[in-house]
């Protein structure tokens, strides 16, 4: 349950979302991902909907909701959504550990950003669902044993592939490749965030005549040394970037080969970096850019259309805010190590309040917003 400020409570009431977080064997508070939607008496209120080991990120595509499993041998487990409810439909490894980020592309293969072991995984989610509905009995999964599967899916419908090789001078963050994001790129193409070695990597996805998913490194975009690109947002022909370890916001444009440069840069708050890390970053169509900065647990406005002007920074409700979500007038913020998730109501500025509602939630890291 939580408190609402005058005037809020019709707004809030028509919130809806999905929220992931991390569970006791990641030393978090979560039981799986949860619902949150207001209740009898009008007030949010969050319970949990699928049991899930460190569901860290979530994504929805359709009536399908995926969610990463962050753990040493990574997975990803896929669910039907009907209204309130999460129907199980298959599980497939990620190829690689500790996947943080998820991404449906648009030729019909999920994508996964395996973050320490730095590589990306791939599930080919026309064949996952066929073998599910073979093997579905009562609206559970029945795992086979043999070689063509493997946790629910069959194996040939996914693949993985690691980051070419990449370092940084933060040497206990950037000692290696590590994949933290996976977002569209232009032409077809995917773009995937390398905190470990500051740069971007572009693929090309596909399936091939098997239902195999494949994925072809395009070509690498360089940021500069120390960045540590973690999420990405584009506003425009620009893609934003924050830097989880340098505390600035990176623009980036396109030349006429394609290859992405770091065209301006600016620090989402004033003063030192210190322990500061910048997490999840969003724009509007205006090129007003929202960014978290954990640590210093606040919420950085910036303003892409007048070069990267700084417009606030504001509490974000809570302490280490991992990613939040723009929605109904309202930013939503995960605070993880304050077990709850903030909003924030947005003025005609854009400029997010206090909090006119805080709902606990045991470790939050990830908001999906759903009708």
């Amino acid at each position: 349950m939580t408190d609402t400020a005058d005037g809020a409570g019709q707004g809030l009431a028509a919130l809806r979302f999905l929220v992931g977080g991390y569970t006791a064997s990641r030393g978090g508070n979560a039981t799986g991902i949860s619902l949150v939607e207001a209740d009898t008496a009008g007030y949010l209120a969050a319970r949990t909907i699928a049991v899930v080991d460190n569901p860290s990120f979530l994504v929805q595509s359709g009536d399908s909701v995926f969610a990463v499993s962050e753990a040493a041998e990574g997975s990803v487990h896929a669910f039907r959504r009907h209204d309130a409810t999460l129907e199980h439909r298959w599980d497939a490894p990620s190829h690689g550990a500790d996947p943080c980020h998820a991404h449906v592309d648009p030729s019909g293969v999920l994508l996964l950003a395996n973050y320490s072991s730095g590589s990306v995984g791939a599930v080919a989610l026309e064949p996952a669902d066929v073998h599910a509905e073979s093997v579905l009995h009562d609206g559970t999964v029945a795992y086979e044993h043999g070689a063509e599967t493997r946790a629910g899916a069959p194996v040939l419908s996914t693949t993985g592939t690691d980051l070419p090789h990449g370092s940084g001078p933060v040497v206990t963050r950037q000692e290696q490749p590590h994949a933290h994001q996976v977002v569209a790129g232009r032409n077809g193409t995917v773009l995937v965030s390398d905190l470990g070695g500051d740069a971007i990597h572009e693929y090309r996805i596909g399936v091939d005549d098997d239902g195999a998913p494949v994925i072809d490194h395009v070509r690498q975009h360089a940021l500069p040394a120390g960045t540590g690109p973690r999420h990405m947002a584009w506003w425009g022909d620009h893609l934003l970037v924050s830097g989880e370890l340098d505390g600035r916001v990176h623009r980036l444009q396109a030349d006429a080969g394609g290859v992405l440069h770091d065209v301006e840069s600016a620090p989402a708050f004033d003063g030192p970096v210190g322990e500061t890390l910048l997490s999840h970053i969003e724009v509007d169509d205006t090129g007003r850019v929202y960014v978290a900065a954990r640590g210093r647990d606040t919420i950085c406005v910036l303003d892409a259309a007048q070069g990267l002007r700084r417009l606030a920074e504001v509490p974000c409700g809570g302490s280490w805010p991992r990613h939040f979500a723009r929605v109904g007038g309202f930013l939503l913020v995960a605070n993880e190590r304050s077990d709850g998730v903030a909003v924030l109501p947005l003025d005609q500025d854009g400029i997010p309040g206090v909090p006119v509602a805080v709902v606990p939630v045991g470790t939050p890291t990830c908001i999906v917003p759903i009708a």
